[in-house]
């Protein structure tokens, strides 16, 4: 989910306005998943490298991911949308992470889309904790401890790398990389990815597959 300090910015607003806006592009996105076929969202909200931006930033960012929490859990829950969150929990506010426990708790039993949070993410650390936990070191351990492989990335706000984010996962994941911004990012933003998704073939160093289907989707 990148661009919103830019898109403030380029606006002669404050960076967290920016953050703010970009909550509005997540309701928009977890609606118009389910629609699409995704069954399984990651957002990238706060990587661990983000904890060196300034310190008013970083308070005002964890404040609004708590408040987003607090208030759309019970929409969440009510509309079949189970919310977890990877990476590190450690050193969030306390108050984030008990809205984190909370939105756990009520939407554990959501149906229609496993909307996973990352907070705090780094996927070398991910990678290496798997390692460290595996008590046999194999692809198959480290597949199963750090989740399923990815489909399909988006990364917005016209920046083309990948910048830590689930990197064992995305080995064979189609990428998009659009210039829109994240506060700008709409749901025929996300319908047209996946339909350029569905132009590709997939081959996974064999032959093309006969039908191309999309089963998980990931946003940075």
């Amino acid at each position: 989910m990148d661009g919103n300090g830019r898109w403030a910015v380029a606006r002669g607003l404050p960076r967290t306005a920016g953050h703010a806006a970009g909550v509005d592009a997540v309701r928009r996105v977890v609606e118009a998943a389910p629609a699409d076929g995704i069954s399984t969202l990651t957002l990238f909200a706060f990587s661990a490298d983000n904890w060196r931006r300034p310190a008013e930033e970083v308070d005002a960012l964890m404040r609004l991911l708590a408040l987003y929490l607090d208030s759309e859990t019970s929409r969440c829950a009510a509309e079949g949308v189970r919310v977890e969150a990877i990476g590190r929990r450690d050193r969030l506010d306390p108050a984030l992470r008990a809205a984190i426990a909370r939105a756990e708790s009520e939407t554990a039993s959501g149906p229609r889309l496993h909307l996973r949070v990352a907070l705090d993410y780094s996927a070398r650390a991910a990678i290496l904790a798997a390692a460290r936990a595996a008590r046999d070191l194999s692809l198959e351990s480290l597949a199963a401890a750090l989740g399923p492989p990815v489909d399909l990335l988006i990364r917005t706000g016209g920046e083309s790398r990948l910048s830590d984010f689930l990197l064992w996962e995305s080995a064979y994941a189609e990428l998009v990389f659009t210039r829109t911004m994240w506060p700008d990012f709409s749901a025929a933003d996300l319908t047209a990815a996946i339909r350029e998704f569905r132009r590709r073939q997939r081959r996974f160093g064999a032959v093309p597959q006969p039908r191309l289907r999309l089963r998980e989707a990931w946003l940075d």
